[in-house]
């Protein structure tokens, strides 16, 4: 009874850590974002997280918005866009016209690792939407990046045409996020072990903590009781 009483709960606890390294890791979502470019005198060209949707924003004349797909858990790990955000770059061709405002957009399809099963991003590209003063950001995509899909829920689904299905659905991120730089690939790696998914150094330590733990019991039970 006592052998049952102390190996009962050690094994139990060993039960609970080997199941925790089976699981997979954080799920992600495969998604467009949307960013805006600040510009100030003071500091340098950034993106931010757009606070509101493409549905609602109305940016100005002159302004730069970013969207990226890529798969992230949530606004803090989300992949920027990559390349050129100069207005004076993207709206070279376009000039100003009473009535009208421009809007630079940089469109980045994401990269292979990002893409969906059978599908490939096309290369990232820049526009400059001439629109309605009253324009939302929505209305200038729509001007130079058909077709536009969104689900039932008004989230923006694709772009160009890009991709052909999903919407916002969860991914197993079992590897290295598309933001990641290859020192923050390796470093991912390192302490994941092979890389592959698998249970860390730690987590082999504490399982076998736990078995040490399991053996020392049952020697102790078996000595009371002999």
């Amino acid at each position: 009874m006592t052998c049952r009483r102390l190996v009962l709960p050690v094994l139990c606890l060993l039960l609970a850590v080997l199941g925790t390294a089976g699981q997979a890791q954080a799920v992600g979502y495969r998604y467009w974002s949307f960013w805006d470019r600040n510009s100030t005198a003071d500091t340098a060209d950034t993106w931010v997280y757009a606070t509101q949707g493409p549905s609602t924003a109305r940016p100005s004349d002159g302004d730069v918005q970013g969207f990226r797909f890529s798969v992230s858990e949530d606004s803090k790990d989300s992949a920027k866009p990559r390349g050129a955000a100069d207005f004076a770059t993207i709206c070279a061709k376009t000039p100003a016209r009473e009535g009208s405002k421009r809007v630079g957009l940089v469109l980045d399809f994401g990269t292979p690792a990002d893409a969906p099963s059978g599908s490939t991003p096309p290369r990232p590209r820049t526009a400059c939407a001439r629109v309605d003063d009253d324009a939302t950001t929505a209305d200038a995509l729509a001007a130079v990046a058909k077709p536009l899909r969104y689900d039932t829920n008004a989230l923006l689904c694709a772009i160009a045409g890009y991709p052909t299905t999903g919407c916002g659905e969860p991914v197993a991120d079992d590897r290295p996020k598309a933001s990641a730089s290859p020192g923050e690939e390796a470093e991912n790696n390192s302490a994941d072990g092979d890389g592959k998914g698998g249970p860390s150094v730690g987590l082999l330590a504490g399982i076998a903590a736990v078995a040490a733990l399991g053996a020392a019991a049952v020697w102790q039970a078996r000595r009371r009781r002999d």
